[in-house]
Formats: C-alpha cells, structure tokens, sequence
C-alpha cells in the first residue's frame, strides 16, 4: 500500500507552541516498522491544483506573505514561507493518496484532514483544505463523477462542509463533537453531534448505524476518511472518550464498510493532541495497519 509522507517538510513553529509538531516525524518512524508499506514523498500542490477550491486572492496572500493579523491568528500557525511550502505538501499527499486509491484499492497519507479552512480563508491549524482540493481536482480531471467524505475528526469538517455545500457529487459526513470547535458549525449534508463523554459502545453503535446510509446516498467512486486520533479520552482538545481499542474498532468500521460496499478509500490522519503524543501517535498508526490489513 502507498503511503505519502510529509515528515521532511515540518512545520516551523516557535518552542511551546500547542500544536505536535513532531507527531508526523514519530507517526512516520512508526509505520516505518509496518511491512508492506511503500513510502513516497508528499507531491508538492501547485497554485493551479489549490485554486480548484481555494481563490485566487487567499493563494496571493499566502504566497505573497499578506495575510492580515486576523486571517493569521485564525489559522494558529505563524506565517512563513515554510508553512505555506509544508502545507502544499500536505495537500499534495491527498492529492496523490486519493489518486492511488483509485488504482491500488486503498492509500493513506501521514498528514491531511485539514478540514477547517475556508475557500477563502485558514482556520484551525489548516491552511489549505486538502480534501475539497482533492476532489475538486478529481472531479475537473474526470476521474470521479461522486465521492463520500467520512469525517471521524472530533471536530466538524466544517471548511468542508462550506465548499462543497453546492455540489450534490459530493457527499459530507461528519461525526464530531457537539460541544467542541468550531463553535459555530456549517450544515454538512449529514451531521452526528456526539455529547461531552461519549464512549466507545455508544460512538460504535452510531457509527455503524449512520454507515450504510451514507453509501445508500452517496454512491461513491471514493472514500476520503479523516481518521481523527482527537476522540480518544487522552486527548487534550478532544473531550469525547474512546479508548485506543474503540479508535480501531471504528478504523475496522469504516474499512470493512468501504471493502462490502467495493469503493476506493484514501486515508488522512486529522487531528490528534494527547499528551503523551506517544499516544496519537499509536492511534495513527494503528490506522495505517488497519488500512493495510483492508488492503490485501
């Protein structure tokens, strides 16, 4: 199985800053110890890849280090050059995961779910949106005519959400937290609001209840699934409560769905904030193995 790595492009934050950071180096390191595994470098995404979804006056700015004080404290990224580099990259990786997943059945990157930003703006830690880039790109390039995005962040997908909003072609899901950011949510085309606390059965039994429906209704020439690690009761910005086990029971979910339903899927990681981040990192790559063990 193909898996993208952003690890060699990080991102350049000032010491004590809340983001992990080095999560991709240590997700990497992690699923190097997988076998099966077939490492590429993240493509970088061009200006003509990113203005499928994003505009032309954001990728000025961005490029042209112009963003306001606001637009910059909205993301919660410092702007530089590196940033703007490492967030092509990650975009890139989705980019070329979704396009593998079409030949190879299944692929994944080791970044991605940057579900937050806006056609116009950042948000959340996301500069680009890497899955309406992706599909967008996909869709203009005639290599898929519909698509499912399965958002297991626990934050909603709402930069998703806002962008695809006018495209039946592209269906949204996202199951979040309903007292978590953001705080002022977008209209998916199908949302689950979870309470404070939610543990494994009762996630688990929404989730396989809400599965079926979304293929029912979406009829999907792929899957993206952003495999949040920020569900799981470590979690620092997280306040469900799954535990590791639950976090794979809903990967082996999620997979299996795709497999019965015979669609391609590319995997991101999304969010993931515990301390120790040892342990987001385990729940990350756990999905990696979950996704190889589908793949074959």
């Amino acid at each position: 199985m193909r898996v993208f790595r952003t690890d060699r492009f990080p991102l350049p934050l000032p010491p004590g800053h809340r983001f992990p950071a080095e999560k991709y180096r240590l997700l990497y390191e992690a699923v190097a110890e997988l076998p099966g595994i077939s490492f590429v470098e993240a493509p970088r995404a061009g200006n003509d890849e990113l203005a499928c979804a994003h505009t032309a006056d954001y990728l000025y700015k961005l490029d042209s280090g112009t963003l306001s004080r606001a637009e910059e404290r909205a993301i919660g990224l410092p702007w530089s050059p590196a940033l703007v580099e490492r967030s092509r990259r990650s975009t890139g990786a989705t980019i070329a995961a979704c396009r593998a997943a079409l030949e190879d059945g299944s692929a994944a990157s080791l970044a991605g779910g940057t579900h937050h930003a806006y056609a116009e703006r950042g948000s959340g830690f996301c500069v680009f949106n890497d899955s309406a880039v992706a599909l967008r790109l996909l869709q203009r390039e005639r290599l898929i005519q519909r698509a499912l995005v399965i958002d297991l962040d626990v934050h909603q997908g709402n930069g998703t959400a806002a962008m695809l909003a006018n495209d039946p072609a592209l269906y949204t899901f996202s199951m979040h937290g309903a007292g978590n950011f953001p705080f002022q949510k977008e209209i998916s085309d199908h949302d689950v609001e979870l309470p404070d606390g939610c543990s494994d059965e009762a996630y688990l039994d929404r989730l396989a209840h809400e599965l079926p429906s979304l293929f029912s209704a979406s009829w999907p020439d792929l899957v993206i699934y952003l495999a949040g690690a920020d569900a799981y009761a470590g979690d620092r910005l997280g306040r469900l409560s799954l535990s590791q086990a639950g976090l794979a029971a809903r990967d082996a979910m999620v997979l299996d769905s795709c497999n019965r339903y015979g669609v391609p899927v590319a995997v991101t990681m999304g969010g993931g904030y515990a301390v120790p981040i040892s342990d987001t990192v385990a729940i990350h790559a756990a999905t990696i193995a979950a996704a190889l063990a589908h793949a074959r």
